[in-house]
């Protein structure tokens, strides 16, 4: 299984075939990462996970299918008929590849905003986006972990327990576009030192086999 790293918290995922991309938002070139896609995850409605405009236009040129939760459907207007609702602790196969749905809710913010759904997934068994949220997979080993390192909602000292709770082979940083080049090298230099496990972050537009 091979994952390109765009910016953010996207990822695209090629599998025997097929191409699945999970959070095509504003912060990544998602024109790019949906360009043969055969089916797409979102975890949130967030702009920085959907990039609604992308995502239309990809389905002006070929209709897919959209996985995600059920309150994506009004994000999508009209274009939610592509919409296959996911619910936590559910199953299912996009792209061929299978996936696991995990948590339901985003992470909160602040009390006075409002908390939306989210969904993480566990991809083919191996690999985990949380999206915006810490939910840690129950009884389910993790070989690689994408994980939310800095964002509006987060802690640095729960984003490490996070990812030592998950205790993946490996880990990779998601969720880091808000950040600096100075911002990314004290980050990079901690979650190396105390996540525990081998800790990396890649260019976007990087590619690994997992």
């Amino acid at each position: 299984m091979r994952l390109t790293k765009y910016a953010h918290s996207c990822l695209r995922v090629e599998h025997d075939g097929g191409v699945l991309v999970v959070d095509p938002g504003v912060f990544s070139d998602a024109t790019a990462a949906l360009d043969g896609a055969d089916a797409v995850l979102i975890t949130h409605e967030h702009p920085d996970h959907l990039d609604l405009a992308a995502v239309r236009r990809q389905l002006d040129r070929q209709p897919i299918p959209i996985h995600g939760p059920a309150s994506l459907a009004g994000a999508l207007g009209d274009a939610a008929e592509v919409l296959r609702p996911v619910n936590a602790g559910e199953s299912f196969t996009a792209a061929g590849v299978a996936v696991r749905a995990y948590g339901g809710r985003h992470a909160v913010i602040h009390p006075d905003i409002p908390v939306i759904d989210n969904l993480g997934y566990l991809i083919n068994d191996v690999v985990y986006h949380p999206g915006d949220s810490l939910v840690v997979p129950d009884e389910t080993p993790v070989d690689t972990l994408f994980a939310p390192i800095h964002a509006p909602w987060s802690k640095f000292s729960e984003v490490v327990d996070f990812i030592r709770a998950v205790a993946p082979r490996r880990a990779y940083a998601l969720h880091d576009a808000l950040l600096n080049d100075n911002g990314l090298g004290v980050l990079d230099r901690q979650y190396t030192a105390l996540s525990g496990t081998e800790y990396q972050r890649l260019e976007p537009g990087s590619r690994v086999d997992v």
